[in-house]
């Protein structure tokens, strides 16, 4: 067989260089993932991002689109559910985005290093992914604080109160150091679940 030949065989499949690209990326942080280090976890060439993609920015967005997709997959039946109760709805896309995060901590990190710095990442984070969810949220949120059973706030203080518990799902060498022992991702998910009815018993007015 040919060389190149064996060399395509043996190449990981394209949700696997996406995943391990994630991985990466989510730990390490962009700046740091050099094309090199990419290489190494991909278990390719240095090039092969290059060749393959053109950048590693442009590897970037597609690693991204992998992952979001993923996640979108997962939640966007949630948000074309009809529920008559704006409370019952928002609370299901809160449980929802918190399973997501147990099953994909990557993004999470992903999210909170991306969000501390100005730049076309988080742009395109925001548009792609966090800006369509909050539209789809807007229209429940303004029904519960209409209706006097949520508090009014600023959006971005909505959020960050919504998300910043995802911490507890996803810092797991900082969970161990506060004495939590290693759970299993069943145990992770049922975490998820009674934070998010925390989370909404926090948010809605008696």
């Amino acid at each position: 067989m040919p060389i190149q030949q064996r060399r395509a065989v043996l190449l990981p499949a394209e949700a696997e260089i996406l995943r391990r690209g994630l991985d990466a990326f989510a730990e390490l942080g962009y700046e740091a993932t050099s094309v090199r280090e990419l290489g190494n976890r991909l278990g390719v060439s240095h090039n092969f991002v290059n060749d393959r993609y053109g950048s590693k920015g442009a590897f970037w967005h597609a690693v991204v689109d992998f992952a979001l997709d993923d996640a979108r997959r997962q939640l966007d039946p949630v948000l074309a559910r009809h529920f008559e109760d704006p409370a019952e709805r928002l609370a299901s896309i809160v449980r929802r985005f918190y399973q997501i995060a147990v099953r994909s901590p990557q993004l999470s990190w992903l999210m909170a290093y991306e969000g501390t710095r100005e730049s076309a990442r988080l742009d395109y984070l925001h548009r792609r992914f966090l800006a369509p969810i909050v539209l789809a949220c807007e229209p429940s949120i303004e029904q519960l604080v209409v209706a006097g059973r949520i508090r009014p706030v600023p959006l971005f203080q909505l959020y960050a109160l919504v998300t910043g518990p995802i911490a507890t799902l996803t810092q797991w060498p900082l969970a161990r150091r506060f004495g939590e022992p290693p759970v299993s991702e069943g145990e992770r998910t049922a975490t998820a679940d009674s934070l998010a009815s925390m989370v909404m018993a926090g948010l809605l007015r008696e």
